[in-house]
């Protein structure tokens, strides 16, 4: 494969899993294990679970019927 096609696949992917929320889980172990090495980290679950709560919280994103 081509540099300018692997260029073009990260790209991709990296916007991908901006999008999509993915990128969120593994900028929050970093943030967490740069500031306490030894702090427990949530599972990706748990930090799914705890993000969908607060923005259902939130009353500025509105109502969510489903």
């Amino acid at each position: 494969m081509s540099g300018a096609v692997r260029g073009a696949l990260a790209k991709a992917r990296y916007y991908i899993r901006e999008f999509s929320g993915e990128a969120a889980y593994d900028r929050y172990v970093a943030h967490a294990r740069s500031h306490d090495p030894q702090a427990e980290v949530l599972t990706r679950r748990a930090f799914e679970r705890a993000r969908t709560d607060a923005r259902e919280a939130d009353p500025r994103e509105g109502f969510r019927c489903c």
